[in-house]
C-alpha cells in the first residue's frame, strides 16, 4: 500500500497515506522496521513461546500465558470485531509482515538467539495488547490478602495497604484555558510502567485526509490508544486502579478417563483441559496442563493427586460446599493452595475494545473521544480530554463487573453461590472546572476499586498547578520533575521522637529532620533516608508476628513473587504499618532505632543517584550495560520506583512524558526514556535518554517542511 515515511530530528516516524487502511499498513511496516526484535518478543510472549529462544528463564511467563489462554482470548476477541475494525487491524498486520524481514536484518538479537521472524496472525496485535495488560489490575495482590487473612486474621489485611505502589504511578492533568497563558487547554502527564528497553511507547504521527494525529503508540498495536493529539482534540489516560479480575479457589478432580471436573455452586461440572508443550532453548521441553473451569482459566495448581474418580467412586452431581476456615473467611482449598482460577473481562466478553482505536484517530471533539471510549474494555483507565471548542472530559473507561465485595479483596470459593458476575458497572465521570488531576488515587474511579495509590502525588500536582494561571506546555516539566517525598513524613516523625541514640545515629536523626524532603539524584540526605527506610523494612519484616508470612511466595509460581515477598510488602506499606497496631509500638520504635544506628554505622556518603539506578527489563540483557542514576522515588510526582528493603534500583518509572497544547500543536512536547528506534547502534536508539533523565521534553514537530522524507519503500535505507 502506498505511503510516505518522514522523520524528524529524533528519528520519530511521521507517516502519510491516502486512506486509513494504507496508513495502518504504514504504521505496521515502520514498526516492524524500527522495532522488529521488540514486537517479535512480545508476539512470542503472548503465545507462550518465548522460552524457545530466550531459554529457561522465560518458562514461567510462557506457562502463565498458556494457562491464561492469552492467544486464544485474543483470537476470540478478534473474531468478534466489526468488519471495519478487523480490516483496519488486518492492514496493520499486513504491514508488520511486510517489514519484519527488513527489521530482523537490522536487529542483531535475532542472530544472537537463532530466532527467525515469524508471521503475524490477524489477532496478534490483540494478543500483544493483552500480554502487556493482563497483570495491570494487580490480581496477585488478592493472593497476598488471602494469605494475610489466613495467617494473621482479617484485621491484619488493611495494615498492609500501600495503597498499591506495586503497579501504579502515572500522572495526568488537564488545565483549562483559565490556567494557561494561551487561554486554551493543556493536557499533560506521564505514564509510569515497568521500564523496558526498547520502550513500551512509540512516538509516531499518523496522517491521512481523514485525520492527522501525533501520539504515543504501543509497538505491535495499531493506532494511538493512550495519548494523542489530533489538532482540535487531545486525550490522555492513567490506570484507574479498578478491580476487574477475580480469583476463585477451585476444587478439581480428574476422572478415570482423564477429563477434569470442577466443583461449582451447582455441583461438579466438566472443565476444559489439554496439555501443551513449551519448547526451551538449551533445555528440555516442559509440559503444561491448561485447565479452564466455568469461572476461568486455572493459573495456580491443578487436580489434587487423590481426587481421581471412576464411575464407581464418582461424587454425586451436587455436593456440599466445604466450610470456610474459622475466623478468616478463607475457603480451605484456598488455604491448601490446590487450584486457583482467573476470571477476566476479555475472556468473558470476547472483546478488548479495539473498535475504540480507529474512532479515536478520527475524533475531532471531546464528544468523539467520549463516544470512542464508550467502546473500551481492557485495561480500565481514567481519561482526560480537551478540545479547541471548549469541550472537557474526565471519566473512567473500561469494563468492571458487578459482584460481591469479597471478590475484590481475596480469593473466593468457586463452589459458593454469590460470587458470580452479574452485570457491569456504569463508568463514572465528573465535571471539569479549572483543572483536573489523575494520579491513580481514590478519585473518579473510587467506586470501582479496592487499592489505590496514596494521595501524595495527586495532592502535590494540584498544589503546584493552582499556584499559577500562565502555564504553557513547556512549563509541564516543572510538575513532571517534582521530587518532594511527602510519604517520608511518617518515618521521619518516628525518627524525631527517638532517644537513646549513639552520637553518630543522633547526628543522622538531626540531619534528616532538617532534610528538605527532596529526592534529588545528588542528595546524600535522600540516600540516607532511603537507607534507613530499607533497614526499617527489613527489621519489621523479621518481627516474629510477621514470620508466618515469610513462606507465602513458596506456595505460588515465581511470576507472582513480586506481589508476595514479605520484605517488599512491608517496604511498600511502611507509612501504614508505622501507624497501625499490628506490631507492638515499642517493637516498632526499637526497629526504627536499630535502623538508624545501622545506617549511621555504615557511614555512607553516597548520593541517591548513586544508589537509585535505572534497571530496565530487556529480553536479552546487556551484561555490560551501565545504567544511570535517577532522582525521584515511589510516591514523588517524579515517580521512580524501587523496592524498599530489597533494592534501591529503579524498575518502574515514567515510560513517556507528554504535554499537549490545544492552542498550537507545534508547541506540544514529549519524550521517551530511550529513543524512537529499537535497533542497537541506531543514532536514535537512546538519544532521548539524557533529556528523559533531566525531566526535559523535546518538541513535537508537525510542519512537514521540517521533516526528512525517506526514499523508496525500504525505510531502513
Amino acid at each position: 500500500m502506498e505511503h510516505q515515511v518522514f522523520r524528524d530530528q529524533w528519528g520519530v516516524p511521521h507517516l502519510r497515506a491516502a486512506d486509513p487502511l494504507s496508513l495502518a499498513y504504514a504504521q505496521g511496516r515502520v514498526t516492524a522496521v524500527d522495532r522488529a526484535w521488540q514486537i517479535e518478543v512480545e508476539r512470542h510472549r503472548a503465545q507462550g513461546t518465548s522460552a524457545s529462544f530466550l531459554g529457561a528463564d522465560a518458562v514461567g511467563w510462557d506457562r502463565f500465558a498458556r494457562q491464561t489462554r492469552l492467544a486464544d482470548t485474543a483470537a476470540r476477541c478478534h473474531a468478534n470485531l466489526d468488519r471495519e475494525t478487523a480490516d483496519w487491524v488486518g492492514a496493520y498486520v499486513d504491514g508488520v509482515n511486510a517489514g519484519l524481514a527488513v527489521g530482523a536484518r537490522r536487529a542483531p538479537q535475532f542472530a544472537a538467539t537463532g530466532l527467525r521472524p515469524g508471521r503475524w496472525q490477524p489477532w496478534t496485535p490483540l494478543a500483544v495488547w493483552l500480554c502487556h495488560h493482563i497483570l495491570f489490575a494487580g490480581f496477585p495482590a488478592k493472593l497476598w490478602r488471602t494469605e494475610v487473612a489466613r495467617l494473621l486474621g482479617d484485621d491484619a489485611v488493611d495494615c498492609f495497604a500501600a495503597d498499591r505502589p506495586d503497579t501504579v504511578g502515572s500522572n495526568g492533568w488537564l488545565l483549562t484555558g483559565a490556567r494557561t497563558a494561551s487561554g486554551s487547554p493543556v493536557v499533560a502527564g506521564d505514564p509510569h510502567r515497568f521500564i523496558e528497553d526498547p520502550g513500551i511507547y512509540q512516538q509516531i504521527r499518523l496522517a491521512c485526509p481523514a485525520y492527522d494525529v501525533v501520539g504515543l503508540a504501543v509497538p505491535g498495536v495499531p493506532g494511538i490508544a493512550h495519548f494523542g493529539h489530533g489538532g482540535p482534540v487531545a486525550w490522555a489516560i492513567t490506570n484507574a486502579s479498578a478491580d476487574y479480575q477475580d480469583l476463585y479457589a477451585e476444587r478439581l478432580r480428574r476422572r478415570a478417563d482423564g477429563t477434569v471436573e470442577a466443583l461449582g455452586p451447582d455441583g461438579w461440572r466438566p472443565a476444559v483441559s489439554h496439555v501443551e508443550t513449551i519448547e526451551v532453548a538449551g533445555g528440555d521441553p516442559v509440559d503444561v496442563e491448561v485447565i479452564e473451569t466455568e469461572r476461568g482459566p486455572v493459573i495456580v495448581g491443578g487436580p489434587a493427586p487423590d481426587e481421581t474418580t471412576g464411575p464407581e467412586t464418582a461424587a454425586p452431581e451436587t455436593a456440599t460446599a466445604p466450610e470456610t476456615v474459622a475466623g478468616s473467611g478463607v475457603a480451605p482449598e484456598a488455604e491448601a493452595g490446590a487450584a486457583i482460577s482467573l476470571r477476566y473481562p476479555p475472556r468473558v466478553r470476547g472483546e478488548l475494545g479495539f473498535a475504540a482505536l480507529p474512532a479515536l484517530l478520527a475524533a475531532t471533539s471531546v464528544a468523539d473521544v467520549d463516544a470512542a471510549f464508550d467502546r473500551w474494555v481492557e485495561p480500565v483507565n481514567v481519561v482526560l480530554a480537551a478540545d479547541t471548542s471548549g469541550g472537557l472530559l474526565h471519566r473512567v473507561a473500561g469494563a468492571v463487573p458487578l459482584r460481591d465485595g469479597a471478590n475484590g479483596r481475596r480469593v473466593v470459593p468457586a463452589w459458593t453461590a454469590g460470587h458470580g458476575w452479574r452485570g457491569w458497572h456504569p463508568m463514572p465521570r465528573v465535571d471539569v472546572a479549572d483543572l483536573a488531576v489523575m494520579a491513580n488515587e481514590r478519585g473518579v474511579s473510587a467506586p470501582l476499586g479496592v487499592d489505590f495509590a496514596p494521595p501524595y502525588r495527586a495532592d502535590r500536582i494540584r498544589e503546584l498547578l493552582t499556584g499559577r494561571t500562565d502555564w504553557t506546555a513547556a512549563d509541564s516539566t516543572r510538575v513532571h520533575t517534582d521530587v518532594r517525598a511527602a510519604s517520608a513524613e511518617p518515618l521521619l516523625a518516628r525518627l524525631a521522637d527517638l532517644d537513646g541514640l549513639g552520637p553518630a545515629a543522633a547526628a543522622l536523626r538531626d540531619r534528616l529532620s532538617r532534610w528538605d524532603r527532596e529526592m534529588r539524584a545528588d542528595s546524600v540526605d535522600a540516600a540516607a533516608f532511603a537507607a534507613v527506610r530499607a533497614a526499617v523494612a527489613r527489621r519489621l519484616a523479621a518481627h516474629p508476628a510477621l514470620a508466618p508470612l515469610a513462606g507465602v511466595p513458596e506456595r505460588y509460581p515465581a511470576l507472582f513473587h513480586p506481589w508476595l515477598g514479605l520484605v517488599s510488602r512491608v517496604g511498600f506499606a511502611l507509612p501504614t504499618l508505622l501507624r497501625t497496631e499490628l506490631l507492638p509500638a515499642a517493637d516498632v520504635t526499637d526497629a526504627v532505632r536499630a535502623a538508624v544506628e545501622e545506617t549511621a554505622a555504615a557511614g555512607s556518603t553516597a548520593t541517591w543517584g548513586e544508589l537509585h539506578r535505572l534497571a530496565p527489563w530487556q529480553a536479552l540483557p546487556e551484561p555490560s550495560a551501565q545504567w544511570p542514576g535517577l532522582a525521584g522515588d515511589n510516591d514523588c510526582v517524579f515517580a521512580t520506583s524501587s523496592v524498599p528493603g530489597v533494592t534501591h534500583h529503579c524498575f518502574r518509572a515514567s515510560a513517556a512524558r507528554y504535554a499537549w497544547d490545544l492552542a498550537d500543536r507545534e508547541h506540544s512536547r514529549w519524550v521517551v526514556p530511550f529513543g524512537a528506534s529499537g535497533v542497537p547502534g541506531d543514532p536514535h536508539q537512546r538519544d532521548q535518554l539524557p533529556y528523559w533523565l533531566r525531566g526535559d521534553l523535546v518538541p513535537v514537530v508537525t510542519d512537514w517542511r521540517r521533516l526528512r522524507e525517506e526514499p523508496g519503500d525500504d525505510q531502513d535505507q
